[in-house]
């Protein structure tokens, strides 16, 4: 039997405890390796809250900041329970909820200052506890995003820390556009004054467009035995610098990302989807759902300031329940650069693809938050065109009705690592419009599994995603047995975590 231990900002596996699509893979990842009869203990950061109802199992004493910190480690319960899988958190007073998802601090004015302390204790108390042995003898140790590189950098430097050497060490990155840079002297968030013990070494920890500051990211790729990409398409994009907005790629990092592949260290596996995890919902219910989460966001006081535009909302979206729509384009995302980008540079094809639907008698759903120029966008398009429906809150329930009720779904990220909307969409038998990038080319297939858009420069692409949009809706109203087949097709798709859980067995644990 071997021993895990996944170390990690989210857990879905435990309540409250996620923000984005990592959480989703260190609750799914754990339980496939239980499945195979391997023990795995799953750690996340307590952010004064997740250790409330848990059992206390050791107190943790290290050095940080030249004297001596205690933190606990508690055991807390899972949502589900599945022999082999134990869940922990780490809890110190210094690692606080942030206001995003009561995870992570937004840090306008010195970027992952809050951040980068928390993580800092986390990581360290991460460190005592492999080494008094509070996880058992381990044989792998899998860390995500640079929340957790901080890990290699203490086991590789640290003189408390060298025992900490034989297992092996394997990092994936979920998204490698956030990368936790800090400075490494004079500041009270930077690596110096937490470990003044430790001699720096700059040149090997450095970021390369700020050479005074260390990149954890950047740590994670460089020192790990094994790094891991969500996608085997997003591998090669980010070997590739970035020449933004046109292209995201390697975000500086593509020279380290690069000598890690030509080491055998750099492997794309794709992230699959949990096809037993549905949550079961009932067709029909769409607009009522809507409605539903309309009124309780109305009743909600942090959101008084768009009480208008939930109204407006509501009554565009009465008059389908009686006068249904024949076709229904959705989008469910984050309302960020990465997932909106190409609405944002040319609101003007959306606007053409707005056109199309209408001629179809048809509707684009769009539900989400986020950033607050990219809502105002969404709202000022929504009062200008009757058929788009801008739900600008989160509902699971109108979620679920979405991702069932939708004929074509849209998903044109700018980048994509792996993403996981496409494989819920299609999951249900729904195709797919999407750019042709990352994780979107391998799961979608262009006129086989859904459509997608692409072309040499930005305006190109833009282009091109209007027109694949008109062909899907051509093919929609006048070749119906193509629609059929494409749908079908999509619905077949299967991303298991077993089939990506052989690879990880193989390239990443060498098991």
């Amino acid at each position: 039997m071997n021993n895990f231990l996944f170390v990690a900002a989210e857990n879905d596996g435990i309540h409250n405890c996620k923000a984005g699509g990592m959480g989703d893979v260190v609750r799914d990842v754990p339980r496939e390796i239980a499945k195979r009869g391997d023990k795995v203990h799953v750690v996340v950061p307590s952010y004064s809250r997740l250790h409330n109802d848990g059992t206390l199992v050791a107190n943790l004493n290290f050095p940080l900041r030249g004297t001596t910190y205690t933190a606990e480690l508690y055991q807390v319960a899972p949502k589900k329970e599945f022999d082999n899988i134990t869940h922990y958190v780490i809890h110190h007073p210094e690692i606080t909820e942030g206001g995003i998802a009561h995870i992570y601090h937004d840090d306008p004015t010195e970027p992952f200052f809050n951040d980068f302390v928390k993580f800092m204790v986390f990581n360290t108390a991460v460190a005592e506890a492999i080494k008094v042995g509070a996880f058992g003898d381990l044989d792998i140790v899998h860390m995500h995003d640079w929340h957790s590189a901080a890990l290699l950098f203490i086991k590789k430097y640290h003189p408390n820390y060298q025992d900490l050497k034989k297992m092996r060490y394997v990092y994936s990155i979920h998204n490698l556009a956030i990368q936790g840079i800090r400075p490494f002297y004079d500041n009270y968030a930077s690596v110096h004054h937490w470990f003044p013990e430790v001699p720096l070494d700059i040149e090997a920890l450095q970021d390369p467009q700020y050479p005074d500051c260390i990149n954890l990211m950047g740590v994670g790729i460089r020192l790990a035995d094994a790094v891991h990409t969500v996608s085997p398409s997003y591998k090669e994009d980010i070997m590739l610098p970035s020449a933004r907005p046109e292209f995201v790629g390697g975000e500086s990092l593509e020279k380290g990302l690069q000598k890690a592949n030509d080491e055998g260290r750099l492997y794309g596996i794709l992230n699959a989807s949990n096809y037993n995890n549905i949550r079961k919902a009932e067709k029909g219910l769409l607009y009522r759902n809507t409605v539903k989460a309309l009124f309780r966001w109305l009743q909600d006081e942090s959101k008084k300031y768009k009480a208008d535009f939930l109204a407006h909302t509501g009554e565009k979206i009465m008059e389908f329940v009686t006068d249904r729509p024949k076709f229904i384009v959705s989008s469910v995302a984050r309302l960020t650069e990465q997932k909106f980008y190409f609405m944002m540079r040319s609101p003007e094809s959306f606007e053409k693809m707005l056109e199309s639907l209408k001629k179809v008698d048809g509707i684009f759903m769009l539900l989400g938050t986020g950033d607050p120029d990219y809502e105002e966008m969404f709202r000022s398009l929504s009062y200008k065109h009757k058929n788009f429906v801008f739900t600008n809150g989160q509902s699971e329930d109108l979620i679920d009705s979405m991702y069932l009720e939708t004929d074509l779904y849209f998903m044109p990220s700018l980048f994509e690592p792996c993403g996981i909307s496409q494989m819920l969409a299609m999951r249900n038998g729904n195709p797919c419009l999407v750019h042709h990038t990352g994780g979107l080319k391998d799961t979608v297939e262009h006129m086989k599994t859904g459509f997608a858009f692409d072309g040499e420069t930005f305006e190109a692409k833009l282009e091109d995603m209007v027109v694949r949009f008109d062909e899907a809706l051509d093919i929609w109203q006048n070749d119906k047995p193509k629609w059929k087949k494409i749908q079908a097709a999509a619905k077949k798709m299967r991303f298991t975590w077993d089939k990506s859980l052989d690879e990880y067995y193989d390239k990443l644990y060498l098991l």
